[in-house]
């Protein structure tokens, strides 16, 4: 007997990408997917046989629609008993029906960075923050007694906190819309997008741009800023920048499910992770054969992220990295002590590589926080030239002289020799003057090596396996396999290579404050970015960030010579990113400018992606009842791009009127009116920058055309 599902079976059978080899299985999953996406040879094989036809299609006229929703209906019914899938045995993300990895779904508006960095706030961290950084101030307040506060922060609480402070107590009221679109919907979403307000900023401030400079292999060579929805601007960036990005850092929002992301149940996961997906897969075609990609993240996201960026890169994952972000203070302390989970004070960094075959990283090393205090240093009282002497008496092997200076120019100990000579940074002092020999770590190799040899000083030079000169005392204890054998000298011997956990990250004393700029909670320490980019680039690299927030990764990057691309949606007035690298430009002092002796200068560009439905909906977002949303309807609906299935007359005069409507939240009408606008128009096509409705000016005409237009 002929059943319903063996009659599918036997007629998708013809479909050889939905079987495997022997015909046995079917892969079920692709063939949901496939219809989905209207499959053309799918949707002809069930119109060729009669019994799908009446069960699956309606006629109307002289055509045959598809019942789509029915026989997914009927399949997930009818589950095939002995279906196979691609994704057998294969671990991934979901979005409850479909591997996100087999989806086309693009993610195009998503919560602004700014505002999960403080909505994640507790009630007391925007206040205790203020109290941190004003401490010694708020110790001298008087409290309501007319008594002088002498322990401090605690009652200052109720006494005097700044207004701007007192609102962080309160969480961030703000709602964040998100639209997914399927594959049919994106149509020229993907168009490289029209460019306006040119703005080149150097140390004379804000200039005309007269022109785009490049290399004599076409490509841009200038610092951009580019403002505009971050996807858009990517896909905007691909013809001039493709294979061309050594380093890609983001920060992007961590969607905590603490914070004002969740605007409906499946934000949490599903949406967020294709928000990621889609910029993912076009930072990875940026990128340089030899180029890496780190992206910050915090516990809630990290598990996700990993599998994520593994199924979008490959094989081709470094290094999870653990950066120590904060420390432990304020209510990280007061968790601990009430038992509620163990304070947290790390993130993580995934690190992957385009192509792992090709990926060099230059580890960098640290200073170690401490002398070491077993060994034996000598500290002589020598000009820097005499110094030079006694290591190019060890480079020449002349040990006789050197076992003289041993002998007869020891003092009595560091402390009464930094008393003496008056010097106050002792652990300074240390790292830039001075020249120690001591015995060192064990090594076997050299002390196998010193065995077979027979020395006549008490000092001798060798060479490792890798042909690295190594000085040696030739009295070790030849009794033991551990002995001391190595002498090393001091700036040698005070750094070390990072690894996979970086402690010792500054995010206090200042941080906040960098560059000018002010971002209490979330902003990342210069110093975390100079060790990134010292890991992975050289000076001229281009550099990304399309998370670019109050601008760190540009301002450490303009500092260390690097070429960098910026892309921020938001606007963050005084604390933006351009104010930030203006100041970087007129000599800014904080952060790693000392470490990299910054003295400023250079330049860089400030453009935007052409705003057009954008605009309206950032119109929508500031309303603040129906009336006002209804009476910006008028003017939506005649100046923008509406979605083409918007019944505008319907809407005026039914669903408007509905009771049902009328008892959404503001929120939730400001999203109908926002799904209203059609996707495709939100920024200005760079093929329509002539038309006279978009007013694009001459010149950002010109030099949108010369962004776009280099050919080799």
């Amino acid at each position: 007997m002929n059943t319903l599902k063996s009659i599918i079976l036997t007629t998708l059978q013809q479909d050889d990408r939905l079987y495997n080899e022997d015909k046995k299985q079917l892969n079920q999953t692709l063939l949901l997917d496939l219809l989905e996406k209207i499959d053309k040879p799918i949707i002809t094989l069930l119109l060729q046989n009669q019994t799908l036809k009446d069960k699956f299609f309606i006629k109307i006229n002289d055509s045959y629609v598809f019942k789509a929703n029915d026989f997914q209906f009927f399949m997930e019914e009818h589950k095939i008993d002995n279906s196979y899938t691609s994704y057998k045995n294969r671990l991934g993300l979901t979005d409850g029906t479909r591997f996100l990895k087999d989806t086309d779904d693009v993610v195009l508006d998503f919560p602004f960075k700014d505002c999960v960095l403080e909505g994640g706030q507790s009630t007391e961290e925007g206040a205790d923050d203020y109290f941190e950084w004003q401490e010694d101030k708020l110790k001298d307040k008087i409290d309501e007694n007319g008594n002088k506060i002498k322990d401090g922060i605690k009652n200052v609480k109720e006494v005097d906190v700044p207004a701007h402070y007192e609102k962080k107590r309160d969480k961030r009221d703000e709602i964040f819309f998100n639209q997914v679109l399927a594959y049919d919907e994106k149509d020229r979403l993907f168009d490289e997008k029209a460019l306006v307000n040119f703005i080149r900023h150097n140390k004379d401030g804000q200039q005309k741009v007269n022109n785009i400079k490049r290399d004599e292999n076409g490509t841009i060579k200038e610092n951009l800023i580019i403002k505009g929805n971050n996807l858009l601007a990517l896909h905007s960036l691909k013809k001039q920048f493709t294979g061309k990005i050594k380093l890609i850092y983001i920060d992007p929002p961590y969607n905590t499910g603490n914070d004002g992301f969740k605007y409906n149940d499946n934000f949490n996961h599903s949406t967020w992770l294709t928000f990621m997906k889609n910029r993912l897969e076009v930072a990875r075609d940026l990128l340089k054969d030899d180029g890496v990609i780190f992206v910050q993240i915090d516990d809630d996201g990290m598990a996700y992220l990993k599998v994520l960026m593994d199924e979008v890169f490959g094989e081709n994952f470094v290094n999870c990295i653990i950066p120590e972000m904060s420390n432990l203070s304020g209510n990280k302390i007061e968790h601990a002590i009430q038992g509620r989970k163990f304070p947290k004070i790390k993130e993580y960094i995934l690190l992957y590589a385009k192509n792992k075959n090709n990926c060099t990283l230059t580890i960098p090393k640290k200073t170690k926080n401490e002398w070491d205090a077993e060994y034996n240093i000598i500290f002589p009282e020598l000009t820097l030239k005499e110094f030079e002497k006694i290591e190019n008496l060890i480079a020449d092997s002349n040990h006789e002289e050197l076992n003289d200076f041993l002998k007869n120019h020891k003092i009595e100990s560091l402390i009464d020799y930094l008393r003496k000579n008056n010097i106050e940074n002792i652990d300074e002092w240390k790292i830039q003057n001075s020249f120690r020999i001591l015995a060192s770590k064990p090594n076997t190799a050299l002390r196998k090596k010193a065995l077979e040899l027979n020395f006549d000083t008490q000092i001798a030079s060798l060479k490792n396996s890798r042909g690295d000169v190594k000085i040696i005392r030739t009295d070790f204890n030849k009794d033991t396999e551990t002995a001391r054998i190595e002498l090393v000298f001091a700036k040698n011997n005070l750094e070390v290579f990072y690894g996979d956990i970086w402690h010792d990250i500054t995010t206090t004393g200042g941080v906040a404050q960098e560059g000018g700029v002010v971002l209490k909670n979330g902003k990342k320490p210069e110093q975390l970015l100079e060790i990134i980019l010292k890991s992975s680039t050289k000076p001229n690299d281009i550099v990304l960030d399309y998370h670019l927030g109050s601008g760190t990764t540009a301002a450490v990057a303009h500092k260390m010579g690097r070429q960098y691309i910026g892309i921020e949606q938001l606007y963050y007035g005084e604390n933006d990113s351009v104010v930030r690298l203006q100041n970087v430009i007129n000599g800014d002092k904080s952060g790693v400018s000392k470490a990299v002796s910054w003295q400023g200068g250079g330049d860089f560009i400030y453009c935007e992606l052409a705003k057009w439905n954008e605009t309206a909906k950032e119109e929508i977002l500031k309303k603040e009842s129906l009336d006002e949303l209804m009476k910006f309807f008028k003017e939506m609906s005649q100046k923008y791009f509406l979605n083409y299935n918007l019944k505008i007359k319907e809407f005026n005069e039914k669903i408007i009127t509905e009771e049902n409507f009328k008892n959404l939240t503001l929120n939730e009408q400001k999203q109908m009116f926002i799904t209203m606008l059609d996707n495709n128009q939100m920024y200005t096509n760079k093929t329509e920058i002539a038309d006279a409705k978009y007013a694009i000016s001459a010149e950002n005409q010109k030099l949108t055309d010369e962004f776009y237009s280099y050919d080799k």
